[in-house]
């Protein structure tokens, strides 16, 4: 069968980058498949894009994949990147396609998700009640409030040494107008963003944080994003603290969750100790895969 592979307008502009899209189709139009290309923006990230291919099951085997991927690898060697990353879960045939199309294994993750209904809250409860000393909790929905805006902003650097593997994703420089988008971006969808934060009661400061985007109907699962403290504020417990306070409130307020779902680097052995300890359950593993070009 023969594919043509079209090059779409995609609106997505956002600070952190732009995207490519293209489409394959057979002879009569039917889709096939498509492929997105995020080019991340920023002087540290200017090397770096991702891709993601899919491919419809009754469509594979007929070079979909393959000049999808190269349609996007092409356009990411113009514009002058040097690494394409992508993902895919261990196992499955899209990881033995990108291993054949010559990407390697760069990063582990391990996905994990707690039921809600067999959360052991009074456990929770008792953690979210417990003093840490020095510290309090402060929650907010959407955008950060503008008394904990600054101070907000700068706790995003405790995320700059994440563990990565074999992957440079440089640093992501974090501003109020960023931090807005980002909170803007999930209210478009429908969602709602919750945030938890540890504040510093001596300064006033946010020195850690976690987020978690609650689908806008109240059900399904839930989806964790980051949870991070600042480096002269860890080893007191406050991710730990933080992500009960965050399980507790969305048992709460949104009572027909199914469940929250996290992902954590396989070398990140604290987060994995943390989410072990609060009942999360490993569901699959995944690979971030990388191309140098």
């Amino acid at each position: 069968m023969s594919l043509r592979i079209t090059a779409l307008t995609d609106p997505e502009q956002t600070s952190a980058g732009r995207r490519l899209a293209w489409l394959a189709s057979a002879p009569d139009g039917t889709p096939a498949g498509y492929a997105f290309l995020r080019l991340f923006a920023g002087e540290d990230r200017g090397h770096l894009a991702e891709v993601d291919v899919q491919v419809h099951p009754a469509e594979r085997r007929a070079r979909a994949g393959g000049l999808l991927l190269d349609a996007a690898v092409a356009a990411a060697r113009r514009d002058g990147r040097s690494t394409v990353t992508a993902q895919a879960a261990a196992g499955t045939p899209g990881a033995a396609f990108l291993l054949a199309r010559g990407f390697r294994a760069a990063l582990a993750l391990t996905y994990a998700r707690l039921p809600l209904a067999e959360a052991d809250l009074p456990a929770l409860t008792a953690l979210v009640g417990s003093p840490h000393t020095g510290y309090r909790l402060t929650a907010w929905e959407g955008t950060v409030p503008d008394e904990l805006a600054d101070s907000f902003v700068a706790s995003r650097r405790a995320m700059d040494d994440m563990p990565m593997g074999d992957l440079d994703y440089g640093t992501v420089v974090w501003d109020l107008d960023r931090v807005r988008a980002a909170a803007a971006a999930v209210a478009a969808r429908g969602d709602v963003l919750h945030t938890v934060a540890a504040v510093d009661r001596a300064s006033g400061a946010v020195v850690g944080f976690t987020e978690l985007a609650v689908p806008g109907s109240g059900t399904g699962d839930a989806q964790h994003y980051g949870t991070a403290v600042l480096p002269e504020h860890r080893g007191r417990g406050l991710a730990r603290w933080m992500k009960a306070a965050s399980i507790t409130a969305a048992r709460a307020r949104h009572p027909r969750l199914g469940g929250l779902l996290t992902d954590t680097a396989d070398n990140n052995p604290y987060m994995r100790r943390v989410n072990d300890g609060l009942g999360y359950l490993p569901t699959h593993t995944a690979h971030t895969y990388r191309l140098d070009l």
